[in-house]
């Protein structure tokens, strides 16, 4: 069984690496141009405090009349430059995240695709739904925010504290003194975050199953008076989420305290050191209030490269359970030799076949079964004899343990799985149609059918004239399942399908 909602722990560097290496690095040139953006958004951060000291200096201490007709027309053009900065490096971040998570769904689905039938039995759909959504959703914050964040606050600080250092390098170093002490606990933080995440997201997982059964099976909920039930489960459901997420929520905040205690220990000790130097004449008010102002520009970026482990730890913690989803390779594959069938006759043979289900008894043991071609065989048995999985075998939904099963005398593990499966046609005692047209859920097996063709299947199964009754005849939606229509018309809609593969 594939345990894909089991809690992990891997590093977080080859979870980088490989979200990177094989989708981020794709739109490497639209992350060069909003690094581009960043460089100009961090300079002009740094410009506004870079102008403090002639506006301190040359204006209100010396009366520069000259440097006040150039300064406004100075802090106008930084306005101008950052604010199209920010709208550049925004849009462009938002869509390497965006087309980034579109890549990553499409693969999943694929991957989903290629599964084997034992996957989708083993895994209840409302877990594989939440991976769509919710993980996906959150992947995406994670990668928008986390490589905006780290490009713009890193390229920020680089600019202040190069500013800081050129005012006063003996003041900038203690105003950084202080802050590798909170290390520690935000990378512990952040790995308690990935662990709270994970388990959030399987719970939301089970939720979404929850509801899509009890949606699914509304008819039975009610007729056996199971409303209360259900909702104590949902209930149940709902108070765990709640507390997981307050718990992800309490110990991402933790981080504001510490950083808030560290930045007031830092601006204690500028001020005071700083305040003494401008007293003793060894510096300009203009330098000074520059250095601070610079000093708290980036306390902010400071503070939120802080807060973006957390983001990253939940964000990792998705990326994680999807590339579960796309790691997934199926047990039944195409052998290296496989070949395809034409003009099929349709013999079906069981040599000595045994076959059990995963960590299960055998549920057929050595059973030989000739079906000739164009012959009608009913398998008749109690339930759980293996009538189904008899059916299931035939185009390889399950794989023989033991001896083989032949159409037209060739064994099927020597026949590709696609050319196999086009040779036949299935209708189940559960009739699965799709939330379309009639139309299509008709043509399904075989997009390319004429309209003629589509109306004589029709025909053939008993179901044209009911269809031409409905409101909208052929274009009418049939609802998810084929609720809209009854048993029999949906079990006829299954038959025509069937009819028109002609297979």
């Amino acid at each position: 069984m594939e345990e894909i909602n089991k809690i992990q722990k891997s590093k977080t560097l080859p979870l980088v690496k490989r979200l990177f290496n094989d989708y981020v690095r794709s739109y490497k040139f639209y992350i060069a141009m909003a690094v581009i953006c960043m460089v100009f958004a961090a300079a002009t951060t740094a410009a506004n405090a870079w102008i403090m000291q002639p506006v301190l200096d040359d204006v209100f201490l010396d009366k520069n009349k000259d440097m006040l007709m150039i300064l406004p027309i100075a802090v106008l053009i930084i306005a101008i430059v950052r604010g199209f900065s920010e709208f550049g490096q925004s849009v462009l971040m938002l869509l390497v995240g965006q087309r980034t998570i579109g890549d990553i769904q499409k693969d999943m689905y694929a991957s989903l695709m290629k599964a084997d039938l034992s996957f989708f039995h083993n895994n209840p759909s409302g877990n594989l739904v939440a991976r769509f959504i919710s993980d996906v959703n959150r992947l995406r914050h994670s990668v928008t925010t986390t490589l905006t964040g780290i490009a713009k606050d890193t390229l920020t600080l680089i600019f202040l504290v190069a500013l800081m250092f050129y005012r006063d390098w003996e003041l900038a170093s203690i105003a950084f003194l202080i802050f590798p002490l909170a290390i520690y606990p935000i990378t512990r933080i952040g790995r308690m975050m990935r662990k709270i995440s994970a388990a959030t997201q399987n719970k939301i997982g089970e939720f979404s199953t929850l509801l899509n059964q009890t949606f699914q099976g509304s008819r039975q909920v009610k007729a056996y008076g199971m409303e209360g039930y259900e909702g104590e489960r949902a209930r149940d459901y709902i108070d765990e989420i709640t507390r997981l997420i307050f718990k992800s929520s309490r110990r991402s905040t933790i981080l504001r305290p510490i950083m808030e205690t560290l930045g007031g220990i830092a601006v204690a000790g500028v001020v005071l050191y700083g305040g003494i130097k401008v007293i003793d004449g060894e510096t300009t008010p203009g330098t000074f209030f520059s250095f601070l102002t610079a000093f708290f520009l980036a306390y902010r970026p400071l503070k939120s490269l802080a807060g973006l482990n957390a983001v990253l730890q939940d964000g990792l913690a998705s990326a994680e359970r999807l590339f579960r989803i796309l790691d997934i390779e199926p047990k039944i594959q195409d052998r290296n030799n496989s070949k395809t069938i034409e003009n099929v006759k349709g013999t079906i043979e069981f040599k000595n076949v045994e076959f059990a289900y995963e960590n299960k008894d055998y549920i057929l043991k050595k059973i030989s079964l000739l079906i000739p071609r164009g012959k009608k065989i009913a398998l008749v048995g109690p339930s759980g004899a293996g009538k189904s999985t008899i059916l299931n075998l035939i185009p390889r939904f399950f794989e023989v343990e033991k001896g083989q099963v032949e159409i037209d005398g060739i064994d099927i593990k020597e026949i590709k799985i696609g050319s196999l499966r086009s040779s036949m046609a299935l209708v189940s005692q559960e009739i699965n149609l799709f939330d379309d047209t009639i139309r299509s859920n008709i043509a399904y097996g075989k997009l390319d059918s004429s309209e003629e063709e589509i109306i004589a299947a029709a025909k053939k199964s008993a179901s044209h004239d009911f269809i031409t009754k409905l409101p909208n005849g052929y274009n009418t939606t049939v609802g998810e399942h084929g609720v809209k229509l009854s048993g029999g018309q949906r079990q006829r809609i299954a038959i025509a399908r069937a009819m028109l593969k002609n297979a």
